[in-house]
């Protein structure tokens, strides 16, 4: 037995398991100073105006419009920002009033609260906005239901929306001054995140870099082509930002040889004149290419780090964004995956919505807790039950976490800031003392929603609890009665969201790597099918940014499955090192295809055959078994050909799945 084993049996049984130390331990964030700024004031002064207007209640419901605005401010980009504060504002105000419609009908306030919470469920499964827009409409809808609502009907949606709007209108203040600082800043950090992946080849610590990279890619690219898309190419210097960034992949391509067989490359210069290229970028301006002083390349992959870092340079250097350089690299970011037109994506949603069985299984799933919730506040009398339907819409966000350790953390988070509310509410006077307590405990929501969820429970529930205090008046009563409609809250979304479906760990998660493996072996025959020298290079490179971006998505699915508790936590684990395998392929393919454009030999065809049919097979087993098989690799090849390394790592990675 190791030390490591004998140090696990002897931890202490009560010790909390590591699926909940993980979900309650604070993510290292950077606090966003001018969030809490905005977000204090968006709040606080609504509070402040319906006082000194005599209308307490309008000041109210305009401040719960701004908690869901600041709530909704999750994009740095400021075209992005009005989208992301703007449109699920839109579909709260017709949530709100739908539910003062139905507010105290008994029944048809449970059959107009299932049929909201299934069209929100479905539409969450479109992507980000539509996953907020989804989340409003269904809250609104339960506050309006829950809460007594000023008449006539359109004077909550209206004051809610203005809560929404005073968000957006503070933080498009800035918009005139750093109009394009976001787009550069998401640029810069692409290659900064590229300096350290540089810094890090031949080392334990690329895999991580790697991931920083692919993640800075994605967020610079979804900022700049989303925006271009609606700009039709016309703006010089989002041309030049994206050709900026364009000129990357041959170095991140270059940066996956340089590690498995660079040498030069390694060396601190390389990583020091990418980082000055950030800089260049950060600070906006441009001028002559100077001249790099880089060591000399010992072999093909060094001749391909050397060759792309001067490409970068000339690039990042010229002034004019009309050059045919940089028109050659905008014209690539088209094919790398420039937004189709917004009419296209919006018959793909929708079709997505109704004909997916995705949306369907969440719709029902979420429709079914807060019918239940309903259900079960009509027939038990619960005193301001809108609280339990609230807690299942924050938990039954599978898009945002696992339900299970949401619930958890959810009950967490509520005890705590119920705590923070018994103080407020008992030691600090009704009336004008609201504004400095809102004041302050706005501020906290941005600053603690970054740490992770139960913060960001514990920042909100006073603020809401304050807010509604406005409304119905009850004060210190509230604080029972809401911890334990939250804990119903999450036993209903624990029983009826979770244990209720069970969606297989291998249908949710196993089916997604397996469609990455398989475009694997499609990137493996994209990058050498034929004679061996492979096919279009466009397409070589949008077929490896989709696989990165999906074995990104298949990262992120595997963490959240890491926070449940076993036996799902458990097969997470068991498979998490497949996933470390896959993305090792990928990169191997990459660095081969890279040392074949500088002077290695081309592979044997029927070598690059039989590497893409042990990934097929690799695919099908993922996808027909729930557990990992003992297989049979056998693969043959030059030991000092230019596939070696990958055919290594597909043997690896076949040979994990028969150890588990």
């Amino acid at each position: 037995m190791t030390e490591k084993t004998r140090a696990a049996h002897r931890q202490p049984l009560l010790s909390p398991p590591e699926w909940l130390i993980r979900g309650v331990r604070p993510q290292p964030a950077p606090i966003r100073w001018a969030a809490v700024v905005r977000a204090s004031v968006a709040m606080a002064a609504p509070i402040a105006a319906g006082l000194a207007a005599g209308r307490p209640a309008y000041g109210a419901l305009v401040s719960m419009g701004a908690l869901l605005g600041v709530i909704s401010d999750t994009a740095d980009a400021y075209r992005m920002r009005v989208l992301n504060i703007a449109v699920p504002q839109c579909f709260g105000a017709i949530g709100i009033m739908l539910g003062t419609l139905v507010h105290g009908s008994g029944w048809p306030a449970v059959a107009v609260l299932t049929l909201v919470a299934l069209i929100s469920g479905m539409i969450s499964t479109i992507g980000a906005v539509a996953s907020v827009s989804g989340l409003l409409l269904l809250v609104d809808t339960v506050i309006g239901a829950g809460l007594p609502m000023p008449d006539p009907w359109w004077k909550a949606p209206l004051l809610l929306s203005l809560g929404g709007l005073l968000v957006l209108a503070l933080t498009l203040l800035g918009w005139p001054l750093r109009a394009r600082a976001p787009e550069r800043a998401a640029v810069a950090g692409t290659y900064r995140a590229l300096a350290e992946l540089l810094a890090a080849a031949g080392t334990p610590a690329y895999d991580g870099r790697r991931q920083d990279v692919t993640a800075a890619l994605n967020t610079a690219y979804d900022l700049i082509l989303t925006r271009r898309a609606r700009d039709h190419g016309r703006s010089g210097p989002l041309v030049r930002l994206l050709a900026q960034l364009n000129v990357v992949i041959p170095l991140v391509e270059a940066a996956a040889a340089a590690h498995l067989h660079g040498r030069a490359a390694r060396r601190p210069e390389i990583a020091a004149a990418v980082r000055d290229l950030a800089d260049v970028i950060a600070s906006g301006r441009a001028g002559a290419t100077p001249d790099l002083v880089l060591p000399e390349p010992e072999g093909p992959a060094d001749r391909a780090v050397n060759a792309a870092l001067r490409h970068a340079s000339a690039v990042v250097h010229h002034p004019d964004p009309d050059t045919s350089a940089d028109r050659t690299a905008a014209n690539a970011g088209d094919r790398l995956g420039r937004p189709a037109p917004l009419g296209v994506r919006a018959r793909r949603a929708v079709r997505n919505v109704l004909l997916t069985a995705a949306s369907w299984r969440y719709g029902l799933r979420i429709a079914l807790c807060i019918g239940l919730a309903q259900l079960l506040t009509s027939v038990v009398a619960v005193n301001r039950s809108y609280w339990v339907a609230l807690t299942v819409t924050f938990v039954l966000k599978p898009d945002f976490g696992s339900v299970f350790s949401r619930a958890v953390l959810r009950a967490l988070g509520t005890t705590a800031g119920l705590l923070t509310a018994m103080l407020v509410l008992g030691l600090v006077p009704r009336g004008w003392w609201d504004v400095p307590a809102t004041l302050v405990l706005g501020a906290l929501i941005p600053a603690f929603s970054a740490k992770g969820y139960a913060f960001q429970t514990a920042a909100i529930t006073p603020v809401i609890l304050l807010i509604s205090d406005q409304l119905n008046h009850l004060g210190f009563q509230l604080i029972l009665p809401r911890l334990v409609d939250s804990l119903i809250g999450c036993g209903i979304a624990l029983v009826a969201g979770y244990l209720l479906w069970p969606e297989s760990w291998h249908a949710r998660i196993g089916d997604r790597l397996a469609d990455a493996v398989a475009d694997t072996a499609r990137y493996v025959e994209c990058a050498f099918g034929g004679d061996g020298r492979g096919g279009d290079q466009s397409d070589r490179i949008r077929l490896r940014r989709r696989l990165y971006r999906d074995l990104s998505a298949v990262r992120s699915e595997f963490q959240r499955a890491l926070t449940e508790p076993p036996p799902t936590g458990a097969r997470a684990a068991a498979w998490w090192p497949v996933v470390v395998a896959v993305e090792r392929i990928v990169d191997a393919t990459t660095a081969a295809r890279v040392r074949a454009d500088h002077g290695a030999g081309p592979p044997d065809p029927a070598e690059v055959a039989d590497v893409a049919r042990q990934l097929n097979e690799l695919a099908e087993g993922l996808r027909s078994s729930a557990t990992l098989v003992a297989v049979r690799t056998a693969l043959a090849g030059d030991d000092r050909g230019v596939l070696a390394p990958l055919r290594q790592e597909v043997i690896a990675a076949r040979g994990i799945t028969s150890q588990q």
